[in-house]
């Protein structure tokens, strides 16, 4: 059974996204910054989420994923991705509040989970069978670090100071949480950090 890996791009000072991150704007002031490095060497097209080099072996491994797991904020704002992360594969979003029963039906792909973020990596595990499962979402990420469900973290540290926005690890509890450094690697724009969290101490 593959890991759960949180995949975030984030500021030196520990930001994923500006402030007033809203569903228009879902990386706020001048978040979109943190996202360029996956435009280098892939054209002029600055949707091109494909870099060259390092970052784009990097991108591809981390899109070799089986299943994505994703907070609820963190979902909407990306509009649902419009029902498909990449190449189709499940989606799993822990929430206290699902959609209606009326509501329209959305993709089959995407299950909304409510017993627990431990329901939720379990059920993106088992979907995701020899693969890993991709992470997005501060509040979700700091949730399944305080459940020991949340295997290793790629980081993706931009060369930018935000100041100002949505941390990261901002609401974490005084407990002890080691982590080990796997892989570090420099490329232009941004240094790609990978984690295993050590659950042993």
């Amino acid at each position: 059974m593959g890991s759960i890996v949180l995949d975030m791009s984030m500021s030196l000072d520990g930001f994923i996204a500006g402030p007033d991150d809203n569903a228009s704007d879902g990386l706020g002031v001048n978040g979109h910054r943190l996202h360029a490095w996956l435009a280098e060497g892939g054209g002029d097209d600055p949707l091109t989420f494909r870099p060259s080099g390092r970052s784009g072996e990097i991108f591809d491994e981390v899109m070799a994923t089986g299943a994505v797991l994703v907070g609820r904020r963190t979902f909407d704002l990306a509009g649902r991705w419009n029902g498909d992360h990449h190449d189709g594969v499940p989606i799993f979003v822990p929430t206290h509040h699902p959609p209606p029963d009326d509501a329209p039906s959305g993709p089959a792909n995407i299950t909304y989970v409510t017993d627990g973020v431990e329901s939720a990596a379990a059920q993106a595990k088992a979907a995701a069978g020899d693969r890993n499962v991709m992470m997005h979402g501060a509040d979700l990420a700091q949730s399944c670090l305080r459940a020991g469900v949340l295997d290793e973290m790629e980081i993706h540290i931009i060369p930018v100071l935000l100041g100002q926005g949505r941390r990261l690890f901002d609401h974490l509890s005084a407990d002890h949480i080691e982590l080990e450094i796997t892989r570090v690697v420099d490329a232009p724009g941004v240094t790609h950090l990978h984690y295993r969290v050590n659950r042993t101490l």
